[in-house]
């Protein structure tokens, strides 16, 4: 794969070239901000597209909002889910549904929305570069701009550096599904894109193509996530949970294959101790058992033995932080 750097002055997509794309919004009761979704498909510089929406059994009005929608326009798609599916059940269901005629996918999930010149941007970058893969881009989280990129001009890195970037330092250019755009041919090669066993798997999902593509990046805004109650995990222990067990089993997946030996067994040993430091601290502010049982499984789940020994020196640790919080809070309502 060779080193390119950025896009031709001036070079952009003739209407009748535009290659054909497959947008793709997997919906449960999605009502509340799913007009404004499929609103920003329909206002997109880009003409070339069809829209799937799969509906998981929604029991609000969220099929009734995407039929008026197909009445309206032919290049809309509905495909009825015969039963709800887990969430990456659902994902991994709703990319087999994209044309077998699409030389691109882009989801955009039903809370989530475009800016007019995604698809335009995104695709120009992939037909620049054949062996891109994955193209990203700076997207708008909540009211924050978002996303580590590449360095200005450039347009174009390696697979194989985007994953050891963030295999070694956690540098992420994913974002989340609604921030990407990615190669069918990719997504036809896999039975499923994503593991269906926890809720980060769309980052081991980048990974896995990055073993066979390269990487493109748009230097503008051009996706909004929207940050609501319903869009997160319920607590923050759980979604350090979600997020180390992802690193984990993406560390055991992917650094073999990334990483030098030395580098790959260093940074599993730095997971390793934090999921211990996460678990020790959980285990004093819930003194749950059950939680605690739940959350040793992950390391069943990887083949990674359980350390006695390192849980208690973390637990330790833990009880001591604890106690000088306490004792220094005690400290300062007594100098008051």
């Amino acid at each position: 794969m060779t080193t390119q750097t950025s896009l031709k002055q001036g070079k952009s997509i003739k209407k009748e070239e535009e290659p054909f794309v497959s947008v793709l919004t997997p919906a449960y009761n999605g009502e509340e901000f799913l007009r404004e979704c499929i609103e920003s498909v329909l206002k997109q510089d880009y003409d070339n597209w069809e829209y799937v929406l799969v509906n998981n059994k929604s029991t609000d009005s969220t099929l009734e909002i995407i039929k008026e929608y197909a009445a309206l326009d032919s290049r809309i798609r509905i495909h009825n889910n015969e039963e709800f599916l887990p969430q990456m059940e659902n994902l991994n269901h709703a990319f087999r549904q994209i044309s077998p005629e699409s030389k691109y996918c882009k989801v955009v999930h039903a809370d989530d929305w475009l800016f007019p010149e995604c698809l335009s941007r995104m695709v120009e970058v992939a037909e620049e570069y054949p062996s891109v893969g994955i193209v990203s881009a700076y997207r708008l989280d909540g009211n924050k701009v978002e996303l580590d990129g590449l360095p200005y001009p450039s347009n174009f890195n390696s697979g194989r550096e985007i994953a050891r970037k963030y295999l070694l330092y956690g540098f992420s250019k994913f974002g989340s599904p609604s921030s990407l755009l990615i190669r069918s041919e990719l997504i036809r090669k896999r039975e499923k894109m994503y593991d269906e066993s926890f809720l980060s798997s769309d980052t081991g999902a980048c990974l896995d193509l990055l073993k066979e593509s390269d990487f493109g990046f748009v230097h503008q805004v051009l996706t909004y996530t929207r940050l609501h109650e319903n869009s997160v995990t319920n607590t923050l222990a759980e979604e350090s949970f979600a997020s180390i067990h992802g690193e984990l089993a993406f560390q055991l997946k992917y650094g073999p294959y990334f990483l030098t030996e030395e580098e790959y067994k260093r940074r599993l040993s730095q997971k390793v101790n934090l999921f211990y430091i996460l678990l020790a601290r959980n285990f004093v502010d819930e003194k749950s058992i059950s939680k605690f049982r739940e959350q040793i499984k992950i390391l069943e789940e990887l083949e990674i033995p359980f350390k006695t020994g390192w849980f208690f020196k973390n637990l330790v640790r833990e009880l001591f932080l604890q106690f000088f919080k306490l004792f220094g809070f005690e400290l300062k309502k007594a100098d008051k």
